[in-house]
């Protein structure tokens, strides 16, 4: 009789307790060849999970899990655009974004045909809009600024400062946050004479979008009038009547499909920012990047696939190893928006408390993901990584040839990321640092020391390589997380592909929105939030003779 899932969890929290207390630095002595089937590559990629808590045993363990579970068939599904998304009745084709027309599954052609063709237009736009004056009546663009917020925002954002080294077009300039200092400078700072607007939001009706929206809109038209102003406004949304009411031409409105999600959307017309500041090669570039990943993810057996092996590490660490938290670490100053854009691909995806079918969970979802760049972060919070009561799973990432001439900077950049996965995972004995203390005479002032610069070890770490920060490595560092987010959530029984704890604190900012403006709460307020908003309104309000 073949054992069941559920029966798998008995043999984990077997294997768990069985190497609890087993050093990471014995399980290289036990597995010499352990690298072997804790590392890989894929094309500019190379990732190494070795400093891992799991020996072969617990690994084989994971890896039939995951296959009782049916990875197989529903990784088929996935790619093959059945309705993985059960609450909201829809596929989720993020990868068919960057699928090459001659890959395009038959069932899915319609869909491929529109994408392609959007991605034509794209290309239209984008030699229009970098090159010099000419039926459009548009002098050469230097600044577009990109209104988004979430995935609209996230992944563009991180893609344009990662590769603006290579960029050679318009700069972009993104705004998310309602707050109106960013906006204000924008409008008093850019020329809009040769700035255009982008407004990506799939419903059109994003609160955020549309209040900085029409800023820029009444900045341009004030400054160039309605008709110039209107040649300066593009959107990317699935709501065209909504943006040509808003006074954006229809050529102008690319679409956005119910079958992507907003944090999974880079990939789409949403990444028209990227394509203005790339040019269409170094979006194209991206999109085969992701590609690669995607064939991977399909084709790899369990055990050699990339994304499969980050999401049974990080699961493990999670319910098995109760580590609540997870820290991604890029030393690249390029890289310093990932850790914000993983938060909402991981956090957002899989932050949920009921299965696929509406049950409680029984076992903890995602962990928290936070980090910054290195070596920055280790005069931050690597203190308490290293000598903490908590143990927290690291993902370093490091690009290994630089595109400076400063090879000294880059060989002390990259030789810190690899001492701090090492030094996580070996840590220091106390009778090793009492052997370093050997010159204090004083035994008292010794022992002190020693245990002061003893640090506990065994604190795992994953260790992502990129050859070069190109837009092909980019694009498949990106997509390896999205295929891990996928499995992760095939572990915790939930869907990934829906966000409904993002809509009630929405909900109630429509609320609250009339209230701060000066009229009365409405019922369902608690006692604090009618005093917290009392209180700004006392305050908020400009003093006598000055405008609001």
């Amino acid at each position: 009789m073949s054992q069941s899932p559920d029966h798998d969890i008995d043999v984990l929290a077997g294997h768990a307790a069985r190497l609890a207390g087993v050093p990471l630095a014995e399980l290289f002595q036990r597995e010499p060849g352990r690298i072997d089937w804790l590392a890989g590559t894929i094309g500019p990629l190379h990732v190494d999970c070795a400093k891992q808590p799991v020996d072969a045993g617990a690994w084989q363990a994971l890896l039939g899990h995951v296959h009782r579970l049916g990875l197989e068939p529903a990784r088929a599904a996935l790619l093959g655009g059945a309705r993985v998304n059960a609450t909201e009745d829809r596929p989720a084709l993020h990868a068919l974004l960057r699928t090459p027309p001659d890959e395009v599954p038959p069932a899915l052609r319609a869909q491929g045909e529109a994408i392609a063709a959007t991605l034509a237009r794209i290309d239209a736009l984008v030699s229009m809009l970098r090159t010099t004056p000419g039926d459009h009546g548009l002098p050469a663009v230097a600044d577009v600024v990109s209104v988004g917020i979430g995935g609209s925002e996230l992944g563009p954002r991180l893609a344009c400062e990662a590769l603006a080294g290579q960029a050679g077009g318009p700069r972009v300039h993104f705004l998310a946050n309602v707050d109106g200092g960013r906006l204000a400078h924008a409008c008093a700072t850019l020329d809009p004479a040769t700035a255009v607007v982008v407004l990506v939001s799939k419903s059109f009706g994003t609160q955020e979008t549309l209040l900085n929206g029409r800023v820029l809109r009444d900045w341009l038209v004030a400054a160039l009038g309605r008709e110039a102003a209107g040649r300066r406004l593009f959107a990317v949304t699935a709501n065209v009547p909504a943006a040509q009411a808003f006074g954006i031409p229809a050529d102008q409105v690319l679409p956005m499909w119910d079958f992507v999600g907003g944090r999974f959307s880079l990939w789409s017309a949403a990444g028209l920012p990227v394509a203005l500041a790339l040019g269409m090669d170094g979006f194209r570039g991206l999109l085969a990047g992701a590609a690669q990943v995607d064939r991977h993810f399909r084709d790899a057996p369990l055990a050699d696939n990339l994304p499969v092996r980050l999401a049974l590490l990080a699961w493990w660490n999670r319910v098995w190893l109760g580590r609540g938290s997870h820290c991604v670490v890029p030393y690249d100053d390029r890289l310093a928006a990932f850790p914000g854009w993983l938060q909402q691909l991981e956090m957002e995806s899989n932050g949920k408390r009921v299965t696929a079918q509406g049950e409680p969970v029984t076992l903890p979802t995602v962990p928290v993901i936070w980090g910054s760049v290195g070596a920055n972060a280790q005069h931050a919070y690597f203190q308490a990584l290293h000598q903490g009561t908590d143990v927290v799973p690291v993902d370093f990432i490091g690009v290994v040839r630089p595109d400076h001439d400063l090879h000294g900077n880059h060989q002390a950049l990259l030789a810190n990321l690899l001492a701090q996965g090492a030094a996580l995972m070996a840590g220091r004995d106390r009778a090793s640092a009492r052997a370093l203390l050997a010159g204090e005479a004083d035994p008292a002032r010794r022992e002190l020391l020693a245990a002061q610069t003893s640090f506990p070890g065994d604190r795992p770490s994953n260790t992502l390589l990129l050859d070069r920060l190109t837009p092909e490595a980019l694009g498949a560092l990106l997509a390896l997380y999205e295929h891990k987010t996928f499995v992760y959530a095939l572990l915790c029984g939930i869907n990934p592909f829906d966000q409904w704890g993002v809509e009630l604190g929405k909900s109630l900012a429509a609320k609250l929105a009339p209230v701060l403006a000066g009229g009365e709460p409405g019922d369902g307020l608690d006692a604090s939030t009618r005093a917290l908003a009392a209180h700004v309104r006392a305050r908020f309000a400009p003093p006598p003779g000055r405008p609001g």
